[in-house]
């Protein structure tokens, strides 16, 4: 064997041992593994209509390794470039080993004409959800609604006509964005090698929103080992828990002075308003991360979240899950570090600042994949 054909062999077992899955990890690897399928923008067909998509895949690839993924959802208005086009998403994604998937919502073509967005519980109808804190606050405004209409312009798509029940919809009716976030991926699952044990799930703004939903609903909610939504909350009374049996770990990203979609104050359980000229309901940040954190073994005792060092001085971390040394988190294990249940808080507006928050997402989801 030649001094050439040694160091590649040598730098072949490397790469593999690198990637190799962590011991007692259970990897189911998905259908697309063997074959090879290179970064770049593609379309797909689904529901009778065109989507589009932008795939990351890292330099290290090896078809028969299977690798972790993460759909990335943009925000309103925006596209598949969103993530993607930010230096610091491929870097890291590079460096870790991932995948990543951003498709494009809908609504910027006809028959819309409107932004392109992701629709979720609430976003097309204009109704606020059925919980205690959607009935209490219903006095106050429009019965039921999501948004103050008087305060509010109608922003309802095309699309949602006979769909919105009043001039709060703001997000598209031509297509079920759950349906085709399953089709796509099923879609990369077949072109690509996937541990379908670690997909997670993130997304900014109006796509942070349809990340909740893609964790409550239980139809894609089993699909996802975790989830990171970031400056993106449920609309107001949408409290719903995880929608699958078992732990769904969550990092929740939001800024202190974000005025589009205020998380609150710490500990402050009901519903916020948005502050830039609309007046849309959000669920709080507390509230949720209260009733995930019961659902995530990490029950809601009436106690005050505790600070969690996430390894990052851009935000205040805080969980309602507890950690004892023998006995590991409430809310976790003794094979991982972090909570299930984390809310982080960044002194920061209406941005994702991916220059420190991909970071954060990522060493969430690598604590996640044990």
């Amino acid at each position: 064997m030649t001094a050439r054909m040694t160091r590649a062999l040598t730098h072949c077992l490397l790469v593999i041992a690198i990637l190799a899955p962590t011991p007692g990890s259970a990897v189911t690897q998905s259908e697309g593994c063997g074959k090879t399928f290179a970064s770049g923008t593609y379309r797909m067909t689904d529901q009778n209509m065109t989507r589009t998509y932008r795939v990351f895949v890292p330099s290290s690839y090896v078809p028969r390794t299977a690798y972790p993924l993460v759909l990335v959802f943009h925000g309103w208005g925006g596209d598949e470039n969103e993530f993607l086009g930010n230096r610091n998403v491929a870097t890291l994604a590079n460096k870790r080993g991932y995948i990543v998937v951003a498709p494009r919502g809908l609504g910027s073509a006809s028959p819309d004409s409107k932004r392109n967005s992701w629709s979720f519980r609430g976003s097309t109808t204009g109704l606020a959800g059925p919980s205690a804190d959607s009935a209490a606050y219903a006095r106050k405004t429009t019965v039921g609604a999501i948004c103050d209409p008087a305060h509010t312009p109608n922003y309802t798509y095309p699309s949602c006509r006979g769909i919105a029940q009043n001039t709060c919809s703001w997000t598209q009716c031509q297509a079920d964005d759950i349906d085709f976030t399953i089709a796509l991926l099923s879609e990369i699952e077949s072109k690509l090698c996937i541990d379908t044990t670690r997909v997670f799930a993130t997304g900014g703004s109006n796509g942070g929103m349809f990340t909740w939903e893609l964790g409550q609903n239980a139809r894609s909610a089993p699909i996802f080992r975790a989830i990171a939504p970031i400056i993106g909350l449920p609309h107001r009374g949408y409290l719903d828990p995880p929608g699958k049996a078992g732990r769904m770990p969550v990092l929740v990203i939001t800024g202190m002075q974000d005025t589009t979609v205020p998380p609150g104050a710490w500990e402050d359980n009901g519903h916020t308003t948005t502050g830039d000229g609309d007046r849309y309901y959000y669920t709080g940040a507390s509230a949720i991360t209260q009733r995930w954190g019961t659902m995530n073994s990490c029950p809601y005792t009436g106690a005050r979240a505790l600070p969690f060092n996430a390894g990052t001085t851009h935000a205040d971390c805080r969980t309602y899950c507890v950690h004892n040394t023998a006995a590991g988190w409430t809310g976790g294990s003794l094979t991982t570090s972090w909570p299930n249940v984390l809310d982080c808080r960044a002194p920061m507006g209406h941005v994702y600042d991916l220059s420190w928050s991909w970071k954060l997402i990522l060493d969430f989801f690598d604590a996640h994949s044990k």
